[in-house]
């Protein structure tokens, strides 16, 4: 019998009426008292760690929960956190970093219903993170809809579907059937050998994400100078560009790449990757020192930039950071 450790953080999930609306109430026995047929199954603690709406879990709380998770890692077969769907992907793709060469199940999951309320989504979701952790897959993953996501794929593309979650130019991890949980990759970490486990939790939020629309005034981009932020990340135009003609954004870019700012790019589509080599209007991207997001999701990309910013100050590593896969978020070559 595995043993698991559950971890909740709030969300909808754990929310109750308040005078305000849905508000994080419910603690981690009452979710497990209506999870009588896991208690069979596995040998589970649990702990109540934080009791947020995830639209207020931050870096310092994906910080928390890192160091949570190393605590307890060497205790348990593997670790389920509960969290708000909102900015789930965010903190899977922080942890993913966070978490070097993680040989074990650390599962996300929620609800789009209470787990009170008729209807709820919050036992299936709980019984599929409970079978992701049976099969030994190693890395962070998000458990929803009987899927299970990379963390670093996962994106939130429907705000009240069951199937609110979507794996982003990637397949599924797993999945759950009539037949039982279909595994389909237990190893996110792409290294062929697995190196030892160790907590890099230093993140600088000195982060800046702007989705580029026709008209966007260059000045932007000398207050961000002015606002002293070490990384940008910028959502561009189809398979990776911004305009030059009129309202020129590259001498601002370039100037900001001059004063060791790193800029990541990436394609404000969903699907696919970007590739700034295509196009004049991409190639101006890469001439000034911009470093392609491939195809990697905006959550990914902005994780992975607090995490780079947070390891070195030389924008030259942060380049080969980006430069390599650590849990499976990019596809390189």
């Amino acid at each position: 019998m595995k043993k698991v450790l559950l971890l909740t953080t709030g969300g909808t999930i754990a929310a109750r009426n308040g005078e305000q609306g849905l508000v994080p109430d419910i603690k981690c026995q009452d979710i497990l008292e209506m999870l009588p047929e896991i208690k069979g199954c596995f040998e589970v603690d649990s702990q109540d760690i934080l009791n947020l709406d995830s639209s207020n879990v931050q870096p310092e709380e994906w910080q928390y929960i890192a160091e949570i998770v190393t605590e307890n890692l060497a205790l348990y077969d593997g670790i389920i956190i509960t969290h708000g769907t909102d900015t789930m992907a965010y903190t899977a793709s922080a942890l993913s970093y966070m978490l070097q060469n993680l040989d074990k199940p650390v599962i996300l999951t929620g609800a789009q219903i209470p787990i009170e309320k008729m209807f709820t989504d919050a036992k299936r979701n709980l019984q599929a993170a409970f079978a992701a952790v049976n099969t030994d897959i190693k890395g962070v993953a998000i458990a929803f809809d009987d899927k299970i996501i990379n963390g670093c794929r996962a994106v939130k593309v429907r705000t009240l579907g069951f199937n609110a979650f979507e794996s982003i130019s990637a397949p599924y991890v797993g999945e759950v059937y009539a037949d039982g949980m279909h595994v389909y990759r237990k190893d996110m970490h792409p290294a062929k050998e697995q190196k030892p486990f160790c907590l890099k939790k230093e993140l600088c939020t000195d982060v800046f994400l702007l989705k580029l629309i026709p008209g966007t005034n260059p000045e932007i981009f000398d207050r961000l100078l002015d606002m002293k932020y070490r990384g940008i990340v910028i959502e561009a135009f189809g398979a990776g560009g911004t305009h030059f003609e009129r309202r020129n954004l590259i001498p601002k870019l370039h100037k900001l790449v001059e004063n060791g700012i790193s800029i990541v790019a990436c394609s404000q589509c969903l699907y696919e990757k970007s590739d700034f080599s295509m196009y004049e209007v991409g190639q101006k991207l890469l001439e000034c020192g911009v470093i392609p997001g491939r195809d990697m999701t905006t959550e990914a990309i902005v994780t992975k930039l607090m995490w780079a910013l947070g390891q070195t100050k030389d924008p030259q590593k942060i380049r080969e950071i980006f430069d390599t896969d650590y849990a499976g978020e990019v596809t390189l070559g």
